[in-house]
């Protein structure tokens, strides 16, 4: 796992460029020839709560908190418009925060506009709204009167300094807790599976002493650092009146595994053992799916029912590293070795499934959806409702029915998907938006198709994800990918890796330590230039409590280098991001190939396909950002800034393992103090901030903790899902399925 800084791959300008636009809430520091001329005269913003809109003039237009290029000496007329009827006002402050160049009144309501002018001088900073300043920001840059992009930019940071938030631990004495979730009943409780074996119910009186149901003995036998076990848990939609509910878990191998595999992916459904529910009968267990896994970590494991009724489940590729190897079998594509990830035929390994647990046909306890994408056809396997995934980790609903999946990377990148049915979400065709190839996966190829072949599911096209990140901001500033074209599309990254399962070795660890510390990337990532090794998916924001995090995504990373503590971040989608779909089904490109093999399928936001064209060899840089942040439609990234005694630095002190949500929308952060199976969990809740000037919780709102009563009701307990598929991987996976670069 040590990493050689002197083969660290380089990116093309296009790619920096590209993953700037789209990536970045300030960006990675552009040169002056991508930068806009400065604004003169007249600006006109829109004010809501999660962030200044720009309006006008046409260079800001539609971004959000802008940043304003301004010309010293320059008279300013700014109008801004509040859009949301909260109170706002217009501020400018200096970098330090302790002087204020520009403050009006404050104005509430919807329509009402208001107008200052200011003259823009030395000092100025930031611009900012008073009531809140921690969604409500922007930079200002000055430029010389007249500039034509002979003056550079200052650099912002490719993750941007998101809200602070309050962490509030609610629940301890676990080992490596994997999922949060809630039944649709009337009890106040949130069940937590621990990847050991037992899910256990926290309620009005904290964590209950004896677990809800305890399947332990019948998992495999766990090595030091593991990614199997306990990974999945949803209730059935009407648990409250018949007292089911599924599992998913690891089991030693069971019969039509091959001997040469790992273990058997196993979903079984239980019932209660009374009518209260309270808690579960563990002979009443009914095998529903079984599939054999090759390896011991891509495991996935995330179940949960959708809006529609059905069984969703989440499959990762078999294990070992760049889906090659012992049960990985060969795909269309010809340039890399193996495939599950693209192959619908053979297994079911790399993909969603969906099927329908209160039916049964005549060969599984389970039947198949009458859309589900591959249903009747030759092109693959029934369960399938799309396809394309490496290792996904973290998958949730939203309240209209989205589906967000995020896929745990290679050695370069993470990434989050809005999946559509019949979607093909390019594992190992690509790593996220890049290019991937199994000979040289920290060195990707320039070039690789945008859709499989016509004589392939139709010629569908590989659809790309809403957020992505690099492991390190170096991946996207390295001085070669400012002249290398040879490297195209796609990033490069100094990662560890390796093929083979196994542990992190202390030798390993301690030549990662010492790579975090001499780092000299600055501070455009989360540290030192790191940001992060493996994703770990979470909800977009539905509560009530926290008006900073409004509509955004929240999700997060497992650790910041394999070794130190996790982090939480926020997404932003676009307004209108639900309707880009996409969503035809695959049946409807059987009926209608692609009959232009050159077009390029490029994606735009919430993966919807449209044919650009672009080419490596054509365009100046600065049209080649304009293009991508138009193209490309990844959402921006923010890290929450967490405060609390579960926090430290801004950040959770212990391994982010997964995300929960409860009845009313609120977040909850799970973590563990190692990468192994032997550490200390917990779960903590994400509140307002000390001092937030929103909504106070009243008494019997809040959700009690282990440690002290708290007066009146909690809040019900929520509705997610996650998986045990958070370790770190082998050569450097992280804990429980959410791996660390390298496999």
């Amino acid at each position: 796992m040590t990493r050689n800084d002197d083969s660290t791959p380089t990116v093309s300008r296009r790619t920096v460029l590209r993953s700037s636009a789209a990536l970045s809430v300030a960006g990675v520091a552009l040169s002056a020839t991508a930068q806009e001329d400065a604004i003169t005269g007249e600006i006109e913003l829109g004010a809501r709560i999660s962030g200044w809109v720009g309006q006008s003039p046409e260079a800001i237009a539609d971004e959000r908190n802008p940043t304003l290029r301004l010309v010293q000496g320059e008279t300013y007329t700014l109008t801004w418009e509040n859009l949301d009827g909260a109170g706002h006002n217009f501020s400018i402050e200096n970098e330090a925060g302790d002087e204020q160049f520009v403050e009006t009144e404050i104005v509430a309501g919807a329509g009402e506009t208001q107008t200052v002018e200011f003259t823009a001088e030395e000092g100025m900073a930031q611009y900012y709204c008073q009531p809140h300043p921690n969604s409500m920001r922007g930079d200002i840059e000055f430029v010389d009167e007249g500039a034509d992009g002979d003056a550079a930019a200052a650099p912002d940071q490719l993750i941007g300094d998101g809200p602070t938030v309050g962490l509030e631990t609610v629940a301890e004495g676990l080992t490596a807790p994997t999922s949060l979730t809630v039944a649709d009943e009337d009890a106040d409780r949130r069940f937590i599976t621990d990847q050991t074996g037992r899910i256990y119910v926290h309620g009005p009186d904290g964590l209950e002493e004896e677990p809800f149901l305890d399947i332990s003995d019948r998992l495999v036998e766990f090595m030091e650092f593991d990614e199997r076990g306990l990974l999945g848990l949803a209730f059935h939609p009407e648990f409250a009146d018949n007292g089911r509910f599924f599992v998913r878990y690891s089991a030693p191998s069971r019969e039509g595994t091959p001997d040469d595999y790992d273990h058997t992916f196993v979903l079984s459904e239980f019932q209660t053992a009374d009518d209260d529910n309270a808690t579960a009968d563990p002979d009443s267990e009914r095998t529903i799916l079984e599939i054999p896994e090759p390896q011991f970590n891509h495991n996935s494991g995330n179940i949960l029912f959708g809006p529609d009724g059905y069984l969703y489940l989440t499959t990762g590729d078999g294990g070992g590293a760049n889906d090659v190897g012992t049960g990985h079998v060969d795909d269309w594509y010809d340039d890399n070795d193996g495939g599950n990830g693209q192959d619908t035929e053979e297994n079911l390994l790399g993909g969603i499934l969906r099927i329908d647990v209160d039916s049964e046909s005549d060969d599984r306890p389970y039947a198949i959806p009458d859309d589900n994408p591959l249903i009747d056809s030759d092109a693959g396997l029934d369960e399938y409702y799309a396809w394309g995934f490496r290792n996904p980790w973290g998958t949730s609903f939203t309240e209209d029915g989205q589906l967000l999946v995020a896929d745990v990377g290679q050695d370069l990148f993470e990434s989050v998907n809005h999946v559509q049915r019949g979607g093909n979400y390019s594992w190992n065709v690509k790593e996220g938006t890049h290019c991937f190839s199994t000979d040289s996966p920290q060195e990707p190829p320039e070039d690789c198709p945008d859709s499989t072949p016509d004589d392939v599911r139709g010629g569908e096209p590989l659809l790309e994800p809403v957020i992505e990140y690099p492991h390190e901001v170096d991946i996207l500033e390295s001085d070669g990918g400012e002249e290398s074209a040879a490297d195209g599309e796609n990033g490069g990254n100094t990662t560890e890796n390796g093929e083979n399962g196994g542990n992190v070795t202390d030798a390993e660890t301690d030549d990662m330590a010492a790579d975090a510390e001499t780092d000299d990337t600055g501070d455009e990532g989360v540290s030192n230039g790191n940001i992060g090794v493996s994703i770990t998916g979470g909800h977009l924001y539905e509560g009530s409590e926290i008006s900073e995090l409004e509509g955004t995504y929240v999700f997060g990373d497992w650790s910041i280098d394999g070794e130190s503590p996790g982090t939480v971040f926020l997404a932003r989608p676009p307004e209108g991001w639900q309707d880009a779909d996409g969503d035809g089904g695959v049946e409807d490109m059987f009926l209608d190939p692609p009959a232009d093999d050159t077009a390029d399928n490029e994606t735009e936001a919430g993966n919807e396909t449209t044919a650009d064209n672009e080419t490596a060899a054509d365009d100046k840089a600065e049209e080649e950002a304009t293009q991508a942040a138009g193209q490309d439609g990844l959402w921006p990234i923010e890290q929450i800034q967490l405060e609390g005694e579960a926090a430290e630095d801004g950040r959770p002190n212990g391994f982010v393992y997964a995300f929960g949500e409860d009845a009313d929308g609120e977040i909850y952060v799970l973590t563990t103090t190692t990468s192994t199976v032997e550490g200390e969990g917990a779960v903590h809740r994400l509140v307002p901030a000390d001092g937030d000037d929103g909504e106070e919780m009243e008494d019997g709102d809040g959700v009690e903790t282990d440690d002290e009563a708290a007066a009146g009701n909690e809040t019900e307990a929520a509705d997610d899902e996650t998986v045990a598929d958070n370790e770190t991987e082998i050569g450097n996976e992280t804990a429980a399925g959410n791996e660390t670069n390298g496999e």
